[in-house]
């Protein structure tokens, strides 16, 4: 049964995406509401940016009625405290409600980035409130148990690292919504394994609704009016759902170890990719004297570009990287400390900027020379 409920969850997720999404585009093009091009973006025509306005209705709806159901039907909450989960997943909610509203407003009318972040840090307190907060980092640097007072902040720290994170990725088709199918189906899987299905209604009715906003971005024709984008409101729901199930994940243990706890790391490997990008890219920002906050071209995705590679080719490589990273730490998690598997990350992510960063410098050279 639970095979059952968890395969509801995911397509009913994915059946409202197939509904929602032609009549996002209907109303987008007769009230004239796209994202234009300019310098900085890929598309060179008018494209609709409200494709995530789908996102948080079709999920909660997936997961309300799948749940419900299954509780009716007399199944136990497993390995779950019952109040404790019901208030979790209503903060939750509010949350998420809270990123997705403002996710709206600025893909309609814009939105400056402090109000973003007031926002985000909010809704990183309501998880707060509940008790998710980190409470281990499995080894990382020697660090087992974490008290409240460092736990917490740096649990709002990652909530919202992780959903900026995800907003700041999105820069191709099927990009950002190729690398949380990843992940989500990552984390599906580590609830999956750990008995706690509720969680994964969530991951799986997040990747439902996902699949046909991919289809649409990567397949659909722009001249045809069947092409859009996520925009800020899909972004930033995907983040916060995610840093959810990963925070879930940090006080969850896959083994029998009580000293050590994988599963944070596992859960962040998942999203390796958008991670790492955000602090080379907020790095370069800032040795260049420019403020991490202004958008520039210095994306993973910019540098593929400038390659000469083509916009799908880049989605494909980036998939391709993060699908590397998250099964070499699998493979590595057995035999080596999570310390030391960061490093290894860290080197390999470097490593591959400088061989980028030679080929962009002999492409540029090849162009000058007469």
């Amino acid at each position: 049964m639970i095979t059952l409920f968890l395969a509801a969850s995911f397509l009913i997720a994915l059946l409202l995406g197939f509904v929602m999404i032609p009549n996002i585009l209907l109303v987008s093009y007769r009230k004239r509401l796209f994202d234009l091009p300019d310098p900085r973006k890929v598309h060179s025509c008018p494209v609709p940016r409200l494709g995530g306005i789908s996102f948080l209705p079709a999920i909660v709806i997936a997961f309300a009625v799948v749940t419900g159901f299954r509780y009716l039907m007399g199944f136990p909450v497993e390995n779950l405290p019952l109040t404790r989960t019901l208030y979790e997943f209503l903060f939750w909610v509010v949350g998420a409600m809270l990123l997705y509203l403002i996710g709206v407003q600025d893909d309609l009318i814009g939105v400056g980035y402090r109000r973003k972040f007031l926002v985000q840090i909010l809704a990183a307190l309501l998880l707060v409130f509940c008790g998710d907060w980190i409470h281990s980092l499995g080894g990382l640097f020697g660090i087992y148990d974490l008290p409240a007072w460092l736990g917490i902040p740096l649990t709002i720290f990652l909530i919202v690292y992780i959903t900026n994170a995800i907003n700041l990725i999105d820069g191709i088709d099927g990009l950002a919504s190729g690398l949380c199918c990843i992940s989500l189906a990552m984390l599906a899987w580590m609830h999956i394994r750990v008995g706690q299905y509720v969680y994964a209604f969530l991951a799986l009715a997040t990747l439902g609704i996902l699949i046909p906003f991919w289809i649409y971005n990567v397949f659909g024709n722009a001249q045809k009016g069947h092409k859009l984008f996520m925009g800020d409101a899909g972004s930033l729901t995907l983040g916060y759902i995610l840093s959810f199930l990963v925070i879930h994940l940090s006080f969850v243990r896959l083994d029998a170890d009580a000293h050590t706890n994988p599963s944070l790391v596992i859960a962040l490997t998942t999203l390796i990719v958008p991670l790492f990008d955000v602090v080379r890219v907020v790095i370069h920002r800032l040795r260049t004297g420019k403020s991490p906050f202004l958008p520039d071209k210095n994306h993973f995705h910019h540098k593929l570009l400038r390659t000469g590679m083509r916009v799908r080719w880049v989605m494909v490589t980036i998939l391709a990287v993060a699908l590397f990273f998250i099964v070499l730490n699998l493979l590595l998690l057995p035999h080596c400390g999570v310390t030391l598997i960061l490093g290894i990350d860290v080197g390999l992510w470097v490593a591959f900027h400088l061989y980028l960063d030679v080929l962009i410098y002999r492409r540029q050279k090849a162009e000058v020379r007469p």
